[in-house]
């Protein structure tokens, strides 16, 4: 529950990040911009976060492979 709780405040926090930047380069332009642009930066936000998120996963299984062997290594 904790993992998943944390999950979803990462990408909520790369959304809102990606959200405000995106509205605030769009609003140089107009306001419309601005609305479009908060728009696809909380899209690319919450896309950048799952990908950082499944990177993580991968490099989470990898360090548990590898824990086992480590342990036999240092036991000898």
């Amino acid at each position: 529950m904790r993992i998943r709780l944390k999950r979803v405040f990462r990408r909520s926090k790369y959304a809102a990040t990606g959200a405000a930047l995106g509205a605030a380069v769009g609003a140089v332009f107009s306001r419309n911009a601005a609305s479009t642009g908060g728009a696809l930066g909380g899209l690319l936000g919450a896309t950048i976060a799952q990908q950082r998120d499944s990177v993580d996963n991968v490099v989470g299984e990898i360090k548990e492979k590898k824990a086992p062997e480590r342990l036999a290594d240092e036991a000898e």
